[in-house]
């Protein structure tokens, strides 16, 4: 029996670059970093306190290993205390964001977008 999600697997073009992303305007933090020695590299990232982390895979390597594989970009909700609060603060990292939606249940939600164009929710929950 499957008793939580550990890690989601997000391919990027480049590494570094997503590992800022995650670190400096999200907050992150990095869990692990391992790179074989032979090319393959990962960067695992979570949320101080997550129990699931996000693993940045290089896209082009994986690509190559397994040329079957979907290595589309997950569609991920977060949850925040404050939608708004971080709504401003993402908006002043230079992150694009789109506007702050009521959903008819309440919740407030908006999306944003890392530096390769892939899209992320956050809802407020408490």
């Amino acid at each position: 029996m499957i008793s939580k999600l550990g890690q989601v697997m997000l391919y990027v073009n480049d590494q570094d670059k997503a590992r800022a992303f995650w670190t400096e305007k999200l907050g992150f933090t990095v869990l692990s970093e391992e790179d074989n020695g032979q090319g393959m590299r990962w960067i695992e990232v979570a949320p101080n306190g997550a129990a699931t982390s996000i693993v940045l895979q290089n896209k082009e390597l994986v690509a190559k290993m397994e040329p079957d594989m979907n290595l589309g970009t997950p569609s991920l909700m977060f949850f925040t205390e404050n939608v708004d609060q971080l709504h401003v603060d993402l908006s002043n990292k230079n992150v694009k964001v789109g506007e702050v939606i009521s959903m008819p249940s309440g919740e407030k939600v908006f999306n944003f977008a890392d530096d390769e164009e892939n899209y992320f929710a956050v809802m407020e929950k408490n």
